[in-house]
């Protein structure tokens, strides 16, 4: 679910160059083309097995004139494609720290859930060198590691535009967030309505049928 909110949320314009960090099976980028006017997109992936079925992927819905899949780590990301070359980075990076909770015992979800490859500071650090001048950044990410974000984006200074929490229920906490920085922009953030996902155990709001076009 993580990775179709984000799709709901990120903006990419025609002519856009767009890079998703963390690709996994590709499903960002390939919703990305189907909702926007975007044409032009990479994907990165560390892990070979996660590629090549992004690239499957790719192939299956025929979009490989749209979508290019690379290798890589994202530690090397603004090396790989170089700096300044994209309009918009999406990423839905690993949530919890490496020291943080219980590891999957299977090694790709391991590596997907929990920062053993990358951290939060390098997929922000990277961004922020891949990002041209105004280019968009958006990330879907915990609420409690929320004031790290805000820290790290203004560090590098992707500024913080946009903020929508997600909460499963409308009287739970949220347990998602979806934010947008852009590159160099000025300083003012809009905190959006939040995104409820049920109504009732087991029934989507209707926003969450919208998103995902039921």
């Amino acid at each position: 679910m993580d990775a179709v909110l984000l799709t709901g949320f990120a903006k990419v314009g025609k002519g856009e160059r767009a890079l998703d960090l963390g690709t996994g099976t590709g499903i960002i980028p390939i919703l990305l083309e189907a909702k926007t006017e975007g044409q032009d997109f990479e994907a990165l992936e560390i892990q070979p097995e996660s590629a090549e079925m992004a690239r499957r992927s790719v192939m299956l819905n025929n979009l490989q004139d749209r979508i290019k899949i690379v290798d890589g780590d994202i530690k090397e990301a603004s090396k790989i494609f170089g700096a300044a070359s994209f309009n918009v980075v999406t990423t839905n990076p690993p949530y919890m720290t490496e020291n943080h909770g219980v590891k999957n015992p299977d090694e790709p979800k391991a590596i997907a859930r929990h920062e053993i490859k990358c951290n939060l500071e390098d997929v922000i650090r990277e961004s922020a060198k891949l990002l041209k001048p105004k280019g968009r950044f958006y990330m879907v990410h915990r609420p409690r590691r929320l004031a790290e974000i805000i820290s790290l984006m203004k560090e590098y200074r992707i500024e913080p535009k946009r903020l929508r929490m997600i909460h499963p229920f409308a009287d739970r906490d949220a347990n998602m967030l979806l934010i947008e920085g852009v590159r160099g922009g000025k300083s003012m953030m809009v905190v959006e309505p939040p995104l409820i996902v049920y109504d009732e155990p087991g029934v989507y709001t209707k926003e969450i049928h919208r998103i995902y076009g039921f």
